[in-house]
């Protein structure tokens, strides 16, 4: 039986980048447990209209709902604070994480890749944390970063450039296909699930959605990759 891990930064995190994934293990019986860091509660351009308790409050139940989508039941905070996990160095965020890899026993991990997917330091951070939790733990599981490939940025690039999904500086990641530990097309009723999981983080996707259209929208984050971590990655430059 697969049991899927997931460590993130902020919720809607795990919606973008692996929901199909969790989708897909949970119909196939697999267990899945979601961990996320912090309430996402500086995650808004307007501040004096949310103050951080109030939208850490919102988005506490924005995630209830949208792991329900897929049919996800378990998680845990770490109850961080959020815009601040990069002063974390990897070895002290890994020993938040390791008394989870021990209950679970996972045997897939999945996680940002030392990009950050969009560059965000909270990202970057989690990163480096579930990576050194992974090698601590003797990677009996397999750890997967979220990746793209060149057929996303081919597709999707121009769109990523207009709303700014990169964070100034960074370098999205980009892994051909071949090199793929998994990859996920979500079409049909899957897209819908993923979509309902997405919409459930109203707060932070219906904007966006309103922006590009829903058809756009779906199609945009269909699909989900995955790369392997390779035994003897540093975490000293993600922390």
């Amino acid at each position: 039986m697969t049991v899927l891990l997931g460590v993130w930064a902020h919720p809607d995190d795990e919606a973008y980048c692996s929901s199909g994934l969790m989708g897909q293990v949970r119909d196939e019986g697999g267990r899945v447990v979601v961990v996320t860091a912090t309430r996402g509660e500086r995650g808004t351009a307007d501040p004096d209209a949310w103050p951080p308790a109030q939208l850490g409050a919102l988005r506490e139940e924005e995630l209830r709902r949208s792991l329900g989508a897929v049919g996800v039941t378990e998680h845990r905070w770490l109850g961080l604070e959020d815009g601040d996990l990069d002063e974390i160095d990897a070895d002290s965020g890994a020993a938040r994480l390791m008394p989870i890899l021990d209950e679970v026993r996972p045997t897939v991990v999945v996680t940002f890749g030392p990009d950050g997917m969009t560059g965000h330091p909270d990202h970057k951070a989690v990163s480096a944390w579930a990576t050194r939790a992974w090698q601590l733990s003797g990677q009996w599981a397999a750890l997967w970063y979220a990746t793209l490939t060149p057929e996303f940025h081919r597709a999707w690039g121009r769109l990523n450039d207009e709303v700014g999904l990169w964070m100034d500086g960074s370098a999205p990641p980009v892994t051909e296909a071949s090199h793929l530990a998994a990859e996920v097309r979500l079409l049909g009723p899957e897209l819908d699930r993923k979509h309902r999981a997405l919409r459930a983080h109203a707060s932070q996707t219906r904007p966006l959605e309103q922006l590009v259209g829903p058809d756009r929208y779906r199609a945009w984050w269909s699909i989900e990759s995955f790369v392997a971590a390779k035994p003897g990655l540093s975490t000293e430059s993600s922390a």
